[in-house]
This record gives C-alpha cells, sequence and structure tokens, in this order.
C-alpha cells in the first residue's frame, strides 16, 4: 500500500532488528521518521520485567535512533499494557482457554494507543516491523500475508480495523527473507544487525505463562480432577492454568494402554479431561467477536468458502463460514482437525488475503 512521500511517520521500535531496519529504511527513502519505544516492564509489574523493551531492549531502540539519526522517545505503557494484555491473558487461562496475548498487544496498546499517539505527533503513518502487506482495494486497505509466507505475521493482526488499516504500513512484507532484512541492517550499519530474534512471550520469559496467573491471580489457581473421556477419575491436578488443549506431556497421570491428551478444560468444575487422540478432532467450531475485512460489513449467513488458520503456527484449512447476527460465526472445516483450543485466533484467508477472524469460543453454535 502507496503512502505520501516525504511524511511525517512514526516508527514502533522495540530494539529488535525488524523494527529498526523499518526505521532504518524510510529514513533512508527521506521520511521524516520518529521513532518511538514502548516500555512495557517494570518493578512495579515483575511479571513483565524480563520482557520485550525493557532495560537492553530499550537501549537498543536508542542507539539505532542515534545511528541513522532520528528523533527517539520512550512511552511508559506498563500500566496500559498490564491492563489490556496481562490482565486478560490471566483472565483468559483461568477460563480454560488457551489466549493469543500478542493479539491483544497489536489491538489495544499498538494500534489503539500508539497509533493514537501518532496521530497526536501529527504523523501520517504508523510503521511496524510486522511482516505483512497492505494493497489498495475497491472497498479500501486490504490486509495480506507477506511474501515471506515463513516469516508472516498477519495472523496476529486479525483485528486490526479498515480504519486502522489505512494509517499502517508495514514495510517488511514485500521482502523476501529474514537474511534480507538482516542484510539491509548490515548495509546501514545497525547495531542489532546481528541480535537474535525473541521467541518468549514479552512478559512470560522461558513460556512461564502459569507464573503470571500465579503472581496476579492466585484465586485463578485451584486444584482439581484428571478424568478421562469416559468418565474414570485418573487424579489430581495443581490447576488448570497449567495445561492447554492438545497437551500430551506432564499430564502426570500414567497407567493408560495409549498416550492421553488435553481434550477440554473445564473452569467451572476445576476438571482437566483427558483421551485419546481421536478425542482431539473437531470438524465444527464457533468464533465470536469477529473482525470483517472482506467484501460487505460480515461473513455472508448463506456461507462463504475459503481456509482458516486455528493456531499461527498451522497450516490453513479449507472450510465455509457462516455469518451469525451476533459479530460470531459458524465454521465448518473441510476435514476434521485435533485440537481447536478456546480462546485462540480462527483467521480467515481468500488466498493470500486476510478477511477477518475472531476467537474460538468453548460452545455454543449460532446456526
Amino acid at each position: 500500500m502507496s503512502i505520501t512521500r516525504n511524511n511525517r511517520i512514526v516508527v514502533a521500535m522495540s530494539g529488535g532488528v525488524d523494527s529498526s531496519v523499518t526505521a532504518a529504511l524510510l529514513e533512508e527513502e527521506g521520511r521524516q521518521v520518529i521513532g518511538i519505544t514502548l516500555q512495557l516492564g517494570g518493578a512495579d509489574h515483575p511479571a513483565t520485567t524480563d520482557g520485550s523493551c525493557a532495560g537492553q531492549d530499550v537501549a537498543d531502540a536508542r542507539r539505532v535512533a542515534a545511528k541513522i539519526g532520528i528523533p527517539h522517545y520512550v512511552f511508559d505503557y506498563k500500566h496500559k499494557f498490564f491492563k489490556d494484555v496481562v490482565v486478560p491473558f490471566a483472565e483468559a487461562y483461568g477460563r480454560g482457554e488457551t489466549p493469543v496475548p500478542c493479539i491483544f498487544c497489536n489491538k489495544t496498546v499498538k494500534f489503539r494507543d500508539l497509533l493514537a499517539a501518532a496521530r497526536l505527533l501529527e504523523a501520517e503513518s504508523l510503521a511496524t516491523g510486522h511482516y505483512a502487506r497492505l494493497q489498495n482495494g475497491p472497498d479500501g486497505p486490504e490486509l495480506w500475508r507477506s511474501r515471506d509466507s515463513r516469516r508472516d505475521q498477519s495472523y496476529f493482526l486479525f483485528a486490526t480495523t479498515r480504519a486502522q488499516l489505512s494509517f499502517l504500513h508495514f514495510p517488511l512484507g514485500t521482502l523476501a527473507s529474514k537474511a534480507e532484512t538482516r542484510a539491509h541492517a548490515r548495509r546501514l550499519g545497525l547495531p542489532v544487525a546481528d541480535k537474535q530474534d525473541s521467541q518468549d512471550i514479552c512478559f512470560a520469559p522461558k513460556g512461564k505463562y502459569s507464573r503470571v496467573v500465579h503472581t496476579f491471580f492466585p484465586d485463578l489457581v485451584q486444584p482439581g480432577d484428571i478424568v478421562h473421556v469416559d468418565g474414570r477419575f485418573l487424579g489430581r491436578h495443581a490447576g488448570i492454568v497449567h495445561y492447554t488443549v492438545s497437551q500430551r506431556h506432564g499430564l502426570g497421570i500414567g497407567g493408560e494402554s495409549e498416550p492421553l491428551y488435553v481434550v477440554r478444560l473445564e473452569a467451572g468444575t476445576r476438571r482437566v479431561i483427558v483421551g485419546p487422540r481421536a478425542a482431539l478432532f473437531q470438524d465444527r467450531l464457533t468464533v465470536g467477536e469477529i473482525n470483517w475485512l472482506g467484501p460487505g460489513k460480515s461473513p455472508p449467513a448463506t456461507g462463504i468458502t475459503l481456509t482458516v488458520q486455528l493456531r499461527s503456527m498451522h497450516q490453513p484449512l479449507p472450510a465455509t463460514v457462516y455469518g451469525c447476527a451476533d459479530d460470531s460465526a459458524q465454521v465448518q472445516l473441510a476435514r476434521p482437525f485435533a485440537g481447536v483450543a478456546p480462546g485462540q485466533a480462527c483467521v480467515f484467508y481468500q488466498g493470500d488475503r486476510l478477511l477477518g477472524g475472531g476467537w474460538i469460543r468453548q460452545s455454543g453454535l449460532c446456526r
């Protein structure tokens, strides 16, 4: 998607190579670039102290800004981040769901609060280091997968509205690979050219998700029973927050003739329901809080054939999506899928174009 040249543009700079290259490429093009780093962690929120944009990341962003000669500011968003990302994350785990906090962050802290700040700075665009593409379509801006399918991050952007898309810019979406990104970083002499990518959720280093719930919502961590789908009692657990749908290892039970998986989590009864892999397969699910970027105002009630992605690292699946009156949709998969997890995002694609998505619900059908 093209934007007016020589305009003022705000770049969200996390201190990593992607956002640093984004800022440097835009400055090289002659844009009036302003770098902003979000301070998301701090001593008053111990679960986030080791996270992204804390300490070294802020310093790295500052060094990059100095290298390319742009103004750089640090915004204290700790309380916004805690309220809009950490709290919903913990509450979702308490409900027996498997949340996607990066989507919470994009929807609130980045593309609501930071975008509003960019407007106050009289910028015409907000740029980020996401691997996704924007294209002009007959009904306005369209969101597409990145050129490099291995790095594509459009799944995490499904909740972005059309109005927000019209203000956004994703320069890395057209690059062929991460190697090309790092090549740009070296060519431009950026001090983070060889910095390792972060693999963890920023406020839960080393994947210690349950620690976040234990820290801030200890009442949500209650023991309960582990029950087989056939009704047999198999043991006790220390809290449903330690489990997720399709989990196999770490169940703490044995003596069964076949491997067992977490089939569902019942928050009301604090039960972890387990069973054989065959019990995981579903071919129908309900998705709520739909954000629709396709033709019209919502998925058609008569159904639309497309592909859906049920987890960020999974391959898209053929499906038919039926729109409902309450911003929800029923998804009929062309073939059963093992491990539909409430709380995850179900994202709709037509080829490489993202048409929208929503949150997988615990149960219920809308038609």
